[in-house]
């Protein structure tokens, strides 16, 4: 495998941002409009060189980062500054990597899910929640 450095750089920063435009701006190609560096990225990810460099990091990628606390620090974050969608964003991110795992964590009582249901509404707000109701047909 020979990639040049700007592809090797592309490979490494597709891994960060799984976003093939944003690798390709972070590997240094340059464009005046984004649909060029789209394109760019586009060919790049297709270029069975390049997919193999990728595949590659993505096996020997560790991490010493826990992913559990760290995407609860941002759904703590999102919440407290009214970041709604980044806030629902991380509780379905923490829902996958805790189902994975088991359902233990989960309150299932009757309690339980109705303090998950009325902080799920707190998150999303009056005016969205109320959008919900009008939608109910009791």
């Amino acid at each position: 495998m020979s990639l040049n450095e700007k592809q090797e750089r592309f490979a490494q920063a597709y891994i960060l941002h799984r976003n093939a435009k944003e690798a390709a701006k972070a590997a240094g190609y340059t464009s005046n409009s984004g649909q060029a560096l789209a394109n760019q990225g586009h060919r790049l990810i297709h270029n069975d060189e390049v997919k193999e460099r990728i595949e590659e990091l993505e096996n020997n990628l560790e991490t010493n980062v826990d992913v559990i606390a760290e995407i609860e620090t941002q759904y703590a974050y999102a919440k407290s500054n009214g970041h709604t969608n980044s806030a629902i964003k991380a509780l379905e991110l923490l829902s996958r990597v805790r189902g994975a795992k088991s359902g233990k964590d989960i309150d299932m009582s009757p309690e339980g899910l109705e303090a998950n249901i009325v902080e799920t509404l707190q998150m999303l707000g009056k005016k969205k929640v109320m959008g919900f109701v009008k939608k109910c047909k009791f």
